[in-house]
């Protein structure tokens, strides 16, 4: 019965999402594709649960070059309780401060793109993390709850959510509770955020290749061996350029 209720709760909110986001998608999608198409890169970023997005646009069957995920292990737990558990995570991504000294080492720049996936909005390592490349003239895409950014009390010393600070604020249409069943608690259960979430970035992704085609590029496509006429070596490839272009640049030198 429940598991009823979620399906849906969930078919719901993609819905919703569909019915409500397809301008803000597009206009995304136009973003990363001139962004891609001019050489630059769509960095993609999350933390905690928020990680899950990220991880599953690049490598990805049906996911190509010109999305770059970055990964912070110290924002991604790989424990509950212990070293990299979950209560050091929640502490450290509220610090004020902290996202700089990860994001320094990457070369974000003008020209590029960063999209930042988070369920709340409003702890530090997401909206700092916009901040970041928004002051070294890229362009920002977020993927939020935009109700709770309206109704949540704003714990960044900038007094912003993540939305006010995004080129192009994407609703994830997910309530700020985020859990969907109700089974009789005064709290609910089965939480929506992350197959809204991974359901916007897959979104993305299509808007942003057919851009790319239709203007006449090339993709280097992460493809399943399943498709027939796929070589045995096309992946190892595709790393191999991924790799190649990663190098090609440095970022810029930090100065204190």
């Amino acid at each position: 019965m429940s598991a009823t209720q979620y399906f849906d709760q969930i078919t719901r909110v993609i819905k919703r999402i569909e019915s409500t986001q397809m301008e803000p998608l597009r206009r995304a999608g136009a973003l990363m594709a001139t962004v891609i198409g001019n050489g630059g890169r769509v960095y993609l970023f999350g933390s905690g649960h928020s990680v899950i997005p990220v991880m599953d646009v690049f490598p990805r069957y049906g996911s190509f070059i010109g999305f770059y995920p970055l990964y912070d292990p110290r924002l991604m737990w790989s424990n509950v309780i212990g070293p990299n558990g979950a209560r050091e995570l929640l502490w450290l991504e509220r610090r004020e401060g902290y996202i700089e000294q990860f994001l320094q080492s990457f070369a974000i720049g003008s020209g590029d793109c960063l999209t930042v996936f988070s369920h709340g909005g409003l702890n530090a390592a997401p909206i700092e993390a916009a901040l970041y490349a928004r002051a070294r003239g890229a362009k920002v895409v977020t993927v939020s709850s935009l109700e709770n950014a309206r109704i949540a009390a704003r714990s960044h010393s900038s007094g912003k959510a993540l939305p006010d600070v995004a080129d192009v604020a994407i609703d994830n249409c997910v309530e700020p509770e985020d859990a969907q069943v109700d089974v009789g608690l005064r709290e609910k259960v089965g939480a929506a955020s992350t197959i809204a979430a991974v359901s916007i970035a897959m979104a993305l992704v299509s808007e942003t290749a057919s851009r790319l085609v239709a203007a006449g590029h090339q993709l280097d496509t992460f493809v399943s061996p399943n498709v027939e006429g796929v070589s045995k070596d096309h992946n190892f490839r595709v790393f191999d350029t991924y790799a190649r272009k990663w190098h090609e640049r440095a970022p810029e030198p930090v100065v204190k």
